[in-house]
């Protein structure tokens, strides 16, 4: 996926979790933060943010923060894409693309978001018909997406705060595979360079043993990381996951 129209800035402070204040150009600018998440890890005082200019003149703030560059010491900044709605644009890219198949998630001849099932509405629904000589066999399956942006010394870590819904949405592939869909969870890590990615026990111990229990259940737990620019976002390949 790809922005346009970016401006590096400065960042001064975040009022609430909708917008932050920046110093761009000399000048102090309110800009929208394309993720009410936490982030107190990534958004520091003083750090290099990404905007992204809006095409919209009736908007109230003319910008959409969209990447950080988190500071580590003793090696080059690592650039974050924050946007809470680029996971599930990727993933779509990917998976339409095909791309997925070298983690078992065949290239769809139906993708559809935002599909409901039980109690929860799932990221994608996908379908794929497979014929053979003898028979065609029509395989169906959710997908939950999860965006990714906490880090600690190389290890990708979800959730950054605990997440209820996240567990729910667990709970529910785990019944969609009993109930005979395919089903998976990927975490769509939003940098570059993890070494593994694992749920994250400390902040919310809930999420990890219904990950582990869901992975029990049949439900495939996937992670793949993204070569993040201040001007787009691409999924580049796996990234092994330790639960």
């Amino acid at each position: 996926m790809i922005y346009h129209n970016i401006h590096a800035a400065r960042f001064l402070a975040r009022p609430n979790r909708f917008i932050a204040q920046v110093e761009l150009d000399g000048a102090v600018e309110t800009v929208h933060v394309k993720n009410t998440g936490r982030c107190r890890e990534l958004l520091l005082p003083g750090c290099t943010v990404y905007l992204e200019g809006s095409a919209n003149p009736a908007r109230k703030t003319k910008y959409d923060l969209v990447a950080v560059e988190k500071e580590r010491p003793g090696l080059p900044p690592l650039l974050i894409n924050m946007d809470a709605q680029a996971p599930n644009r990727v993933f779509r890219e990917w998976m339409g693309a095909g791309l997925g198949e070298a983690l078992g998630l065949p290239r769809p001849t139906l993708l559809r978001p935002e599909t409901p099932w039980g109690r929860s509405r799932f990221d994608f629904y996908w379908e794929r018909t497979d014929v053979s000589r003898e028979t065609s066999v029509l395989r169906k399956g959710f997908v939950e997406v999860k965006g990714c942006t906490l880090e600690e010394d190389g290890l990708a870590l979800f959730p950054d705060a605990p997440t209820q819904r996240g567990v729910k949405h667990l709970r529910e592939l785990a019944a969609c595979r009993e109930a005979g869909y395919e089903a998976a969870v990927c975490v769509v890590v939003q940098m570059a360079g993890m070494t593994a990615f694992s749920p994250n026990d400390r902040t919310h111990p809930q999420f990890g043993s219904a990950l582990r229990e869901a992975a029990r259940a049949g439900v495939r737990v996937l992670a793949v990381e993204c070569a993040a620019a201040p001007d787009s976002l691409t999924i580049t390949g796996p990234v092994p996951v330790r639960l």
